[in-house]
């Protein structure tokens, strides 16, 4: 039994591992867009930055507009650039978040919504305006649960007026070596007023990212090498940004879920194989042991039919019994794999019944041969069996 215990347990832990997996990979590309692109700012070493700057300036406003109009399909082109500030602080206190310039398409894109006010407009990025849109983290510690909008807060040296709070999202996470921040602790301002209000290391470029968004008729792998092509010619063929595909993510994470996949199938499949040979080998040696039982059933008009019957249920109530306790011991795995490794798992009731019912199944083949055996026992023999 404890072969079927662990190879149901195995299949719960697997599903709900898998399901999660899958279940952070849809969160991450949502956040992503599907049918985006982003291009950014490759982080380089100083030596390497120095050789790379001789060829080419970085990512730049001048690369987004060549996107843009060059690449068939490009809906919209979003810039987005990291401002590194070392205080950020208003009349209620002071915090610590990421704050980045970004278009006003921004929350089109990254599907921001506002718990409160607005969002950026494009008047805010025309006219350089000095206003920005916080996340709800941010508002708790520069203004507590009181009124945000129409406060200033300062960053930097620089003043801002805050025109929106963003609804609470989920958490920081990472999904194929690609990390998405948590909108809760960052600061937009208009992509026009970071450039003009904050200085920038020159040898870093103007841009850390730009965000292409495509039309439904446009292929993201053929839309990404033409604008991998393009950026290569602009850039002199420097190495300085990389491209991010959240489709061809997608892709590449269903292929390492079927992987994962076969291989923990495998694992559960030879340990039901063993718990089905294990519940083969208790009913044998039960027909064995109740021998002269069964020749009193037999001789009192017991039918072969009655004694096939008889073994059979007996199987089947081992096998729901291992597999009842193998869903306990899977859902605990899974609880425990979440709690220490931090990986999302999600145990879902078709895993419950499609795990109980393979654990029954092999229980009821394994138990058909015994019954066998048991039906065909001679009466007489087994009457005078010791």
């Amino acid at each position: 039994m404890l072969g079927m215990i662990f190879g149901v347990g195995a299949v719960i832990a697997m599903l709900s591992i898998g399901s999660g997996a899958e279940r952070q990979a849809m969160e991450m590309i949502d956040r992503l867009g599907l049918r985006n692109i982003l291009v950014r700012s490759k982080d380089l070493k100083q030596e390497e930055l120095n050789e790379v700057r001789k060829k080419s300036p970085g990512l730049s406003p001048r690369d987004a507009q060549a996107i843009l109009e060059a690449v068939p399909g490009a809906e919209v082109v979003a810039p987005r650039v990291r401002i590194e500030p070392y205080k950020i602080l208003a009349a209620g206190g002071k915090t610590e978040a990421k704050v980045y310039g970004v278009s006003y398409r921004q929350a089109e894109l990254g599907r921001l919504e506002t718990a409160e006010g607005r969002f950026l407009d494009a008047a805010d990025e025309r006219d350089h305006a000095q206003v920005c849109v916080i996340g709800p983290a941010v508002r708790r510690d520069l203004y507590g649960y009181g009124p945000a909008l129409g406060r200033d807060l300062k960053i930097n040296d620089v003043w801002f007026e805050v025109i929106g709070v963003l609804h609470e999202a989920g958490g920081a996470s990472s999904f194929q070596g690609v990390t998405v921040g948590s909108t809760a602790t960052e600061i937009y301002v208009p992509v026009t007023t970071a450039v003009r209000e904050f200085d920038r290391d020159p040898l870093k470029s103007p841009l850390d990212e730009i965000v292409v968004s495509l039309d439904p008729s446009a292929s993201p792998s053929r839309s990404s090498s033409l604008v991998r092509s393009l950026l290569d010619r602009l850039h002199g063929g420097a190495a300085d940004f990389e491209l991010v595909v959240p489709e061809a993510l997608l892709e590449q994470s269903r292929r390492t879920q079927r992987l994962f996949n076969i291989v923990m199938g495998c694992i559960a499949g030879i340990s039901l194989l063993v718990g089905g040979i294990g519940i083969m080998n208790i009913m044998l040696a039960t027909v064995l042991e109740r021998t002269r039982e069964i020749g009193v059933r037999r001789a009192v008009g017991a039918r072969r039919s009655d004694i096939r019957s008889q073994f059979v249920v007996e199987s089947f109530a081992i096998s729901l019994l291992g597999g009842l306790a193998g869903v306990v011991l899977g859902v605990a795995i899974a609880k425990v794999v979440a709690f220490y490794a931090g990986w999302p798992t999600v145990v879902t009731l078709g895993s419950i019944f499609l795990s109980t019912g393979v654990s029954i199944a092999v229980g009821l083949v394994s138990g058909i041969y015994p019954a066998v055996r048991a039906a065909d026992l001679d009466p007489i023999e087994a009457l005078r069996y010791e």
